[in-house]
This record gives structure tokens, sequence and C-alpha cells, in this order.
């Protein structure tokens, strides 16, 4: 594990779940399920510019963890919903430990997953410097076979499905037909036709979640938020994250939009910003809450997680979010901005949390989880 002992999962402390007062028998065992490649990451950090060709560079930083849909995975456990997760591991150590610290260390359902012998996980190793990331990743496609098939997923409250162009995953068509909500997430387009005609199981999402740039591209615009509006009318819930600018939303069944700003922070590393992103807004969604809220909500876990580095490591849970909080509540009532960067009336925006967040130290920020590599035992 990357966890040490005394400190090894301090966002499940806190003991939220944001459902408590919706469960009712008879409820889906799930409340989000998903699927997709699991990676080893590792994160170098502190480089104070890119590697040079024929040169050695020494890192400042360095973590190690779960990657590429563990991300997502690890981004909602820790916000407190029961997270499933079906995925092929190898049956190399870097398997065995991305298998124990989703299971053991974040409490993530692999029912659905399977070790695949004889085959290596992929690795992506990843270089943040210059408020940039440059990842190296190597892998090979697990054998079709044996890799996880959900034909037939949990029943599942939510589900996060990952679109590709060209690709139909006959799963979220069934787990739509069953109930569950669907969240689209979408990745860069290579092939560059950016053609929504071509990501056929739009159709079975409830929101789609690109960011501003594959927005504009999938709907021929110049504005964010007239790609929004365009998209509204393909999807029930459009959702445009705008980087820095924070994040714009439009429910095509009402016309209700919501217009959130970022957070301003000192960036280290936003590896899984995007992932933290879509785990706060899913988790706002499931609650219940009005659609300013999560997008308040989610770009909060975003804005948090890039102040850590990593992708499933700087994923943040309650106990940061009460943290935060609780840090920069005196603040809220004034006229000034704090000695700590925030608007006081941008952070009113943030009140809902009051009744949410638990009773936490505010002295503790920021929390720290990781430790350097994974070859530490556990009594280390």
């Amino acid at each position: 594990m990357s966890f040490d002992e005394g400190d090894r999962t301090p966002h499940r402390a806190a003991g939220v779940d944001p459902l408590v007062g919706l469960r009712r028998p008879g409820d889906p065992p799930v409340d989000v399920y998903l699927t997709g490649t699991v990676f080893l990451d590792i994160i170098f950090t502190g480089l104070d510019s890119a590697p040079v060709r024929g040169t050695e560079s020494w890192a400042r930083g360095m973590g190690s963890s779960p990657g590429g849909v563990a991300n997502m995975a690890t981004a909602l456990a820790r916000l407190g919903l029961r997270t499933s997760l079906a995925a092929a591991f190898g049956d190399d150590h870097y398997g065995e430990y991305c298998w124990d610290a989703l299971e053991s260390g974040e409490g993530i359902d692999l029912t659905g997953s399977r070790r695949v012998d004889g085959w290596h996980s992929p690795v992506t190793v990843s270089m943040a410097y210059e408020d940039e990331r440059t990842m190296v990743s190597h892998g090979h496609e697990a054998p079709v076979d044996l890799a996880p098939v959900p034909a037939h997923p949990p029943r599942a409250r939510a589900a996060v499905a990952a679109l590709a162009p060209g690709v139909r995953a006959p799963w979220i068509a069934e787990a739509a037909r069953a109930g569950t909500r669907v969240f689209g997430d979408v990745g860069w387009d290579d092939t560059g036709t950016w053609d929504l005609d071509a990501l056929p199981d739009l159709e079975h999402c409830e929101a789609f979640l690109p960011n501003a740039a594959e927005a504009m591209r999938y709907t021929r615009t110049d504005c964010p938020r007239a790609a929004a509006r365009a998209l509204a009318d393909r999807v029930p819930l459009a959702v445009v994250t705008l980087g820095s600018q924070g994040a714009y939303a439009v429910d095509g069944r009402t016309g209700e939009t919501a217009d959130v700003p970022a957070i301003a922070v000192d960036a280290l590393d936003p590896t899984g910003a995007g992932d933290v992103f879509v785990a706060g807004f899913v988790t706002g969604t499931l609650a219940g809450w009005p659609l300013a809220d999560r997008l308040a909500f989610a770009g909060l876990t975003a804005a948090l997680s890039v102040q850590e580095f990593g992708g499933s490591l700087s994923a943040p849970g309650w106990t940061e979010v009460a943290a935060w909080w609780r840090r920069v509540r005196a603040y809220t009532h004034t006229s000034a901005r704090s000695a700590h960067g925030h608007d006081p009336q941008a952070l009113r925006r943030y009140a809902f949390l009051e009744g949410l967040v638990p009773e936490v130290s505010a002295t503790a920020w920021p929390l720290r989880r990781a430790v350097p590599t994974i070859g530490f035992g556990r009594s280390a």
C-alpha cells in the first residue's frame, strides 16, 4: 500500500454517507458502477522544467497509486458512495497492489473484476512541472475472453460511462433500461471527426460532461456556454467544465442553467481533476441537490484535488472538504479577501456545506495521505 498504517484512509474516517436520508429497503446495492482499465500510476513532482533529452532529471516528490478508471472509482468511494468497479488486473505485483489499494484501502467492490493470469498491469509515468504534465504509458489489451465484459451490470443508482467514438457498449443500454442514471464522460477524439452521432451510447445518458474544448468541437461552436446549450438538445443535462473559469450547466428538460466560478488554488498536479469533478457532480445529483450546488461541489472537490499530486492519491474525501470549509468559514462574512485569497462573497456559494460536513479540525490542512512508493509493508 502507498498509505501508511496510521493514516491509511483519512478520507473514510469522517464516515459521511451523502445518501443516508434517501436509502430505502429494496434500493440497488450499488450507488455507482463503472468499468474500464486500471493503470499503475507513478507520479513525479517537483520538476523545475521538462526533462531534457540526454540528461537526467531529479524530482523532489514521487507517489504511486492505481490510475485510469481507478481515479474515478476512488473519487466516488471517498465521497461516501457505494462504488462497484469491473476491471482486469494483472497477476504481477503491480496488479496485486492496485487490487488491494482499491478493495482494502478504498472499500470499492471488485466483485465484477478479475485477475488475468500472464498479463502485466498497464503503467503510466506522469511528470508534473510548470502547471503542466507529461505522461508516458505502456500496456497491452487484456485478452478478450478474460477481461471483464459487463453484459449484465449490477443494479445501481448510477453509472459513469466512458463514451468512445464508434463504440457501443451493450451494458450501458442495459443499465439505462434497468433505471440506472448514466453519466457520460468523454475523452479527446483522436479521429478528429468530433461527431456526436458517433457516440451511440449518448442516447442512454442522463448527463454528458465534456470539457470546454471537447464541447465546442462536438457542437461546432466558439463559446463553451453556447456549446452547453447545444448539447442540451441531445442529452437531458449538459455540463461543460471551463477550467479556471468554473463550470456551466444546462438542464434541457427544464431550461434551468447554472454558472459557477472556480476556486482559485495553487495547483500542484491536475492529474485526475476531471474525474474528481464528475464524482462530485454525481454525488450531488444522487443526493438531490440543486444544480448550482452540484456544480459548486464538483468544482470544489476538483480544486482540492489539484493541490495534491497524483490521480487517485489526490481525490478528496469529506475530511478534506470539511477541513477546507472550517478553515475558510470565518471569512465568509467579511468584506475583503481573506489571507488565504478567498473571495468572501464567492465562499457564500458553499454555505450548503454547513449541514453536510463532519466536525474536524481545520488545523491539519493540508492533509497528506501518500508515501513515495509501493514497497513498504504495513508495519513500516
